[in-house]
């Protein structure tokens, strides 16, 4: 967790606070976001799930929200 957190921080800050609203302990949690976010699928980080098939789709996703 402490290194996704630092990855976070270096990344640019539109991307941390994706990573800071898309992580989810479960694959059904992050299939809720992914479904109230508008896209499909979800994928892994660091023993967590994301909604989105892939980041740059959460990414997006995040920014239009």
């Amino acid at each position: 967790a402490a290194l996704l957190a630092l990855f976070c921080l270096l990344q640019l800050p539109s991307q941390a606070h994706a990573h800071a609203k898309g992580l989810y302990p479960s694959q059904s949690e992050a299939e809720t976001r992914a479904q109230q976010l508008g896209c499909n699928g979800t994928h892994r980080n660091n023993g967590l799930w994301m909604p989105c098939s892939g980041e740059a789709m959460l990414h997006k996703e995040l920014r239009e929200e």
